[in-house]
């Protein structure tokens, strides 16, 4: 009898000043956990001290460290400036560090300046749950009237620049701080961002186009994945969230175009794709059940998350199996490519809705437990679903 391989459940989290306890991600039935090591500033090598000293506390509570999401890309190294062969060395001895503990697979994105961009971190469902959502006309007020960047309105359609100077006439003080500091919230359990360091950060891209971004991330894989190969280690690059430019920066991992041209310019067995259904498909010009198809064997890692668009590409996070993307498509993707790999991709539920108990509690965006248990709950039900249909189980 052939051997059936199904998704490997990982949680992520954010280590030990998370809300939701490693006791807590056990009882989610997933196996493997997602974490980084936050307190190390970006650019700064993971010791295998320190690499072994949270992987020894994930194990200690019955779990396995499957995936590092994520090791920080330094901006240097995104702009070739100052001493960015430094960093890739830094970066690469990381990399030795995290094979030699044992964990399979490195995420890690090449965003200008912001992680992931959100306008709303509470944004109200009719069901009474919280969502995060993404708001051209916000994102103007923000960057127009708050991070106040040179030339910003030639960045926004004649619309949502009257919708904008409008909506920031109304707002008070409180709900103008508010939005500032959603958008510029980055990631949980590393230092805040603020509008001063992003404008310094923001000029380092004045003369860097998508073509040079593109030329600075595969010079980066092209280091680094060579180091990872010979670890045996696989690299899981993000693609850009949300996939589209934001405050005149140029984005280079949106598109179907994009992932071929640096896919194929590092053709390397280590480099490959964080496949993450949420950022792709918060674009109504990325077919996802095709790229998972073209790019099946460099999926290295799987986000499953779901949204819903509006005609001005406005988007919430939707719940896991609702939404533009058809996520049984994709998953029925995952499963006919591990069963030719023969062997489990790691996933986890993406950004759950803040519901039930969790509205109460103080927990990270997007990352409350409940939430992220009802679509770790649905895809797996999903996928236990397709594989009897397709009498795989």
């Amino acid at each position: 009898m052939n051997t059936l391989y199904k998704m490997e459940q990982t949680w992520r989290w954010f280590g030990p000043k998370d809300p939701v306890s490693l006791q807590e991600v056990m009882q989610t039935g997933a196996t493997g956990v997602v974490t980084a090591l936050h307190h190390i500033p970006h650019g700064e090598v993971w010791t295998k001290n320190e690499i072994k000293k949270r992987q020894n506390e994930v194990q200690k509570a019955g779990l396995k460290w499957s995936v590092v999401e994520s090791l920080p890309v330094h901006e240097s190294i995104k702009t070739r400036t100052d001493n960015y062969k430094n960093y890739i060395e830094k970066y690469k001895t990381s990399v030795r560090n995290i094979a030699a503990c044992g964990i399979p697979v490195i995420t890690y994105n090449f965003m200008p300046v912001n992680d992931w961009t959100r306008t709303s971190l509470n944004y109200k469902m009719p069901d009474g749950s919280l969502a995060l959502y993404f708001n051209w006309v916000d994102l103007a007020v923000f960057d127009i009237y708050i991070l106040k960047r040179k030339n910003a309105d030639n960045s926004y359609s004649k619309n949502i620049l009257l919708n904008a100077e409008e909506r920031f006439k109304k707002y008070s003080k409180k709900e103008l701080k508010s939005l500032a500091d959603v958008v510029m919230f980055g990631i949980p359990g590393e230092k805040k961002i603020i509008t001063t360091d992003m404008l310094q950060k923001l000029q380092m891209y004045k003369h860097i186009d998508a073509a040079a971004l593109r030329d600075n991330l595969c010079y980066f894989q092209k280091e680094v994945s060579a180091v990872a190969e010979e670890c045996d280690v696989k690299l899981a690059i993000h693609p850009d969230d949300p996939p589209f430019p934001i405050f005149g920066l140029p984005r280079i991992v949106s598109t179907q175009d994009d992932f071929d041209f640096f896919l194929n310019r590092v053709n390397n067995s280590a480099n490959g794709i964080c496949f993450c259904t949420g950022s792709l498909g918060a674009s109504k010009n990325n077919n996802l059940t095709v790229m998972a198809k073209r790019f099946s064997e460099k999926i290295n890692f799987v986000h499953l998350r779901n949204v819903t668009k509006d005609n001005e590409e406005n988007f919430y996070e939707a719940d896991h199996l609702s939404g533009d993307n058809d996520m049984a498509a994709i998953v029925k993707e995952i499963i006919l490519l591990q069963q030719k790999l023969k062997k489990s991709i790691p996933f986890r539920p993406d950004h759950g809705h803040q519901m039930l108990d969790d509205i109460n509690k103080k927990t990270n965006p997007g990352y409350s437990a409940i939430g992220r248990l009802r679509g770790m709950a649905e895809i797996r039900g999903l996928e236990m679903g397709i594989l009897h249909s397709m009498n795989l189980f």
